[in-house]
């Protein structure tokens, strides 16, 4: 039941970004992070957060809507860790001080280009002091969903399980105001609620709630630990302790 009301959410939200003109390239939005009219607003906005002039080190998601985003924290100087998309090649890190187009290496290609894979032993070396996360819907409560595949979670929980983060580093999400729902959002087990709503317009606070402590493993799909090469990296880790 969960997963087809997150589903009817998400079809809902994707129809009127289409309907109404927001959406923008690549399109459809359907089954994916949307684009957005006034992402680049929005990330402007965002990084008037004293968390976000704050932070050093910087997880990003790669999708288009949070480009901006990811711009802006390399040209404040601020260590990029960007996950490849679907988490399948780890995760990235991008440092300023070595790059020489921020614009490109802001992109899925140029990431790949700029940046390093790096391996769990360098991540748990690292400390992540904000997250910024893409979002289908979101409410005041921080309860956030994404298109359905749940990546954002575990690059999440893997961060917490080694150490880069703890359960209560700042999330924030930038959104267009469609995509900020007034109704409470059914939730997993799983699911990591946010701390910052970032539209265009303005930023809410969200009243969240807890968050898990780290992979929910009876819960991991077997499809996913295959695929994701850390995954299973972590779980033989924890098997030999």
């Amino acid at each position: 039941m969960i997963k087809e009301e997150k589903d009817r959410i998400r079809k809902k939200i994707w129809d009127e970004m289409l309907r109404r003109g927001i959406a923008k390239p690549p399109l459809p939005p359907h089954n994916r992070i949307p684009n957005f009219t006034g992402a680049e607003k929005a990330s402007e906005l965002l990084t008037n957060l004293r968390e976000w002039k704050e932070s050093e080190v910087v997880k990003i998601n790669p999708d288009s809507p949070q480009k901006p985003v990811r711009l802006k924290a390399l040209k404040s100087g601020k260590i990029l860790i960007m996950p490849t998309p679907r988490i399948k090649e780890g995760f990235l890190l991008l440092d300023p001080r070595r790059i020489s187009d921020y614009g490109r290496a802001s992109t899925i290609r140029g990431a790949f280009k700029y940046g390093r894979k790096i391996s769990l032993d360098d991540l748990e070396d690292l400390r992540v002091d904000f997250i910024v996360e893409g979002s289908v819907a979101v409410n005041i409560f921080g309860e956030r969903l994404g298109k359905g595949k749940g990546y954002g979670e575990l690059e999440f929980a893997v961060l917490l399980e080694i150490g880069a983060v703890d359960r209560n580093v700042p999330i924030a999400t930038t959104v267009h105001e469609i995509q900020v729902l007034n109704e409470r959002l059914p939730q997993n087990p799983y699911d990591v609620p946010v701390d910052y709503i970032v539209t265009p317009r303005k930023i809410l606070r969200a009243e969240r709630g807890e968050r898990p402590a780290g992979i929910l493993w009876d819960l991991l799909d077997e499809k996913k630990l295959k695929e994701i090469g850390i995954l299973q990296e972590l779980k033989n880790k924890k098997l030999n302790l």
